[in-house]
């Protein structure tokens, strides 16, 4: 395929071209390369994202190699989000306070660490089911990285309570702590009276070991009223939001999070509005074809 011409009219990508990345282990099913290069096409900047695949023991050089090679940014997938958190220099608030990290800025003076998950679930609510978590009661399936950023980011829009279901007790308490006096911890029987109930776990995943597990939240707890949402995104739909939207609730998969986190990550690298809708045309026929990571 013939590169399309990028801003200044020399070919796509160049020379000159800024270059961004996706790190993580494994990382050649993430979709994030597809996302950012769909952004900098519609956006007609001469940026190109690629993935760097990163073996443990080797992320302690992979940050100072991005700042020695001139790399703008870093998207960060599984499994370095904490370990990046703790390796950068500076971190958001947001970032610091989930002690995870799935963007790096890079600076001419080092490297900043923001998280994007958790706005961006929010945003994937607004856009594909006109939810407003504010003043509504919400369920999150998991404690673990990305049930910690839905818990934080739902509790800062205002959901008035954020039940954590989880298996280990330590750490369902700790990450229901993050949505501070609306926290609390719970069974999978308070799914019933909520109107939002998140899977946060991997349950469920095309080519994972857990792929013909359900969720810990049973779908025969959901019905009209309610929306029930999968951070998994592969298969579309997964069978646990199958089972949902049998019962009468609403669903929607984990595409958008995706989408609407790398489109933070685009305006953090460029400060140009990213533009979601090319983003989301460029993903969602792929999506679900194969396991990707998330990020």
């Amino acid at each position: 395929m013939t590169a399309p011409p990028a801003a200044g009219g020399h070919r796509w990508p160049s020379g000159r071209s800024v270059v961004v990345g996706v790190i993580g282990d494994p990382v050649h099913h993430s979709l994030s390369p597809t996302l950012h290069n769909a952004a900098f096409a519609a956006l007609g900047i001469d940026w190109v994202s690629v993935a760097f695949p990163v073996a443990p023991g080797a992320l302690g050089a992979a940050l100072p190699g991005a700042r020695a090679l001139g790399v703008r940014g870093l998207s960060v997938t599984m499994p370095f989000k904490e370990a990046v958190a703790a390796a950068v220099g500076h971190t958001s608030p947001t970032a610091q306070r989930l002690g995870a990290v799935n963007c790096v800025v890079v600076e001419p003076d080092g490297c900043v660490g923001h998280n994007t998950d958790g706005a961006g679930f929010v945003a994937a609510l607004g856009r594909g089911a006109g939810f407003d978590p504010a003043g509504r009661r919400c369920v999150v399936a998991g404690a673990g990285g990305a049930a910690r950023a839905v818990v934080l980011a739902l509790a800062q829009a205002g959901a008035s309570e954020v039940v954590v279901v989880g298996r280990t007790p330590a750490r369902t308490a700790d990450a229901a702590t993050l949505a501070g006096s609306a926290g609390r911890t719970g069974t999978p029987v308070d799914a019933r009276g909520a109107d939002l109930v998140v899977n946060a776990t991997p349950a469920g995943m095309a080519g994972t070991e857990g792929a013909e597990e359900l969720p810990p939240i049973d779908p025969g707890l959901l019905g009209r009223g309610q929306l029930a949402v999968d951070l998994v995104y592969a298969p579309r739909p997964t069978r646990w939001l199958e089972l949902a939207a049998g019962r009468g609730a609403a669903t929607l998969d984990g595409l958008g999070m995706l989408v609407h986190q790398a489109a933070m990550q685009i305006e953090l690298w460029s400060g140009r509005q990213a533009p979601v809708e090319a983003m989301w045309r460029a993903v969602a026929d792929r999506a679900g074809e194969e396991p990707a990571p998330r990020g």
